[in-house]
């Protein structure tokens, strides 16, 4: 029972653009001693799991403006992980596909048949607490959030990729997420039931790279108290992903071109070769072909690894998604140490999306994680961003060349132009306006057009 004395009531966001529904699912919940809350539609249900995650949703998905499988969409991009089941006035097998491949837990037809949505909501409930047990037992890795037109291409490419047995090579710089394509192309694959088996090259000393990849055998070299199965082989039937690929020995570089040309693997000090069936997925952060030309990378490996080629974009050219990261990472650390959750101001926000971010998501990750700790306030304002980055101010130049059209280039360096003149001159109006050589009527005109507010960027 998810009710009873000192004992946690589930939440339920029921989701219908239809009142009648709303209050039919409202009562029968409330008896079986749910918390219910409602929305309208799909914006109102993203900004209601805003303000205050539910432990299930239910959705319908005839609604207008944005339907039931825009809202799925949309909170996987999110990266909210509740249940969602769905309902639908007009059933039809490919709706249902649609449903279940964007994550629905279950799919219902109205009229709903109560015992049904009741038994399906407490094993989707049940189904969830369980797994955040297990995630509790080990370290979560972030998921691939972003509904930026980049990050959108991103989950395409891999949805298109992944049900292939191609060889993939992410490239992208550090903290962009190419461990997380690689963790998604394997989980929607067909070797999705077999190991995923991780070898980050930069981590093992060069001396040790072949046999930590290929094996060995008892005795092969000094130290060699025993035999060692290798990554290759371990990963037999599943995919292999050998991060930072660009850092191995021309020796490793060999062995791992035998494995692609013809499945063979042969262990330190073996006297035969062992067959395996891996997929591979190689990632790295440096420029191959400048590697190819400097002698320190095989030509004829990389066109190997190069089958489909997918770069993870870097955090400059999806300013967009700041503020949805910037959530994710709010309710996964008070999630993960039971902390309370707090609110970014618009100010905060947009200082934020206007850093430089040599670190990429990573390095936002850890700054949200720092504020959560150290900022004083019930919210986190602009001045506590830049009291722990030190005073970073934006990059202007990586801001407006991230964009994609004149038109938002022009908007962008104009918004964050006159912000910059603002702060320069303690938001004094007249002086900023005799700053930029304009009629303060036109600077009034500007920060109303762009919906600059000095109360916002301070806090």
């Amino acid at each position: 029972m998810p009710d009873g004395p000192g004992s946690y009531r589930a939440s339920v966001l029921v989701v219908d653009d239809e009142a009648a529904i709303r209050d039919s699912l409202r009562m029968i919940l409330e008896y079986e001693g749910y918390r219910v809350d409602e929305a309208a539609s799909g914006r109102q249900a993203l900004g209601r799991l805003a303000e205050r995650p539910a432990d299930a949703v239910l959705l319908d998905v005839k609604m207008p403006e944005m339907d039931g499988i825009e809202v799925l969409r949309a909170l996987a991009e999110r990266g909210y992980e509740m249940p969602v089941l769905v309902i639908s006035g007009h059933a039809d097998v490919p709706t249902a596909v649609e449903a279940t491949r964007r994550g629905a837990f279950d799919f219902f037809e109205k009229p709903l048949q109560r015992e049904r949505v009741l038994l399906s909501l407490r094993n989707a409930i049940e189904s969830r607490r369980l797994q955040s047990e297990n995630r509790s037992l080990k370290p979560e890795a972030d998921e691939l959030i972003g509904s930026s037109p980049a990050m959108r291409r991103l989950r395409e490419t891999i949805e298109r990729t992944a049900p292939a047995p191609a060889t993939v090579l992410v490239t992208g710089e550090s903290g962009t997420g190419k461990e997380l394509v690689a963790r998604a192309i394997h989980r929607l694959s067909p070797r999705s039931s077999r190991a995923l088996v991780q070898v980050n090259c930069a981590a093992i000393p060069e001396e040790l790279i072949e046999s930590e990849l290929f094996g060995h055998e008892k005795g092969s070299f000094t130290g060699a108290v025993r035999r060692q199965t290798g990554k290759f082989v371990s990963a037999d039937g599943g995919t292999i992903f050998l991060d930072e690929i660009g850092d191995l020995s021309a020796r490793a570089q060999a062995k791992v071109l035998r494995v692609l040309q013809n499945g063979e693997v042969e262990p330190v000090g073996a006297e035969k070769t062992v067959r395996v069936d891996v997929r591979v997925i190689a990632a790295t952060n440096r420029d191959l072909e400048e590697e190819i030309a400097g002698g320190r990378f095989r030509e004829d490996l990389f066109y190997r690894l190069n089958v489909v080629p997918i770069r993870t974009p870097p955090l400059r050219e999806r300013l967009d998604d700041v503020p949805v990261l910037v959530d994710y990472f709010v309710r996964r650390y008070a999630q993960q140490n039971n902390y309370r959750s707090r609110e970014f101001t618009p100010g905060a926000l947009d200082l934020l999306g206007s850093l430089p971010w040599k670190g990429n998501v990573r390095e936002l990750r850890n700054l949200v994680e720092r504020l959560l700790i150290l900022a004083p306030g019930e919210r986190i304002a602009r001045e506590d961003v830049l009291a722990v980055t030190g005073g970073a101010r934006p990059d202007l130049g990586a801001t407006v060349l991230a964009v994609r059209t004149l038109r938002e280039f022009r908007e962008t360096s104009e918004r964050l132009f006159i912000l910059r003149k603002l702060e320069d001159n303690d938001w004094n109006v007249t002086q900023t306006a005799q700053a930029i050589d304009t009629p303060r009527s036109n600077l009034y005109k500007k920060l109303d057009q762009y919906d600059i507010k000095r109360e916002e960027h301070e806090g």
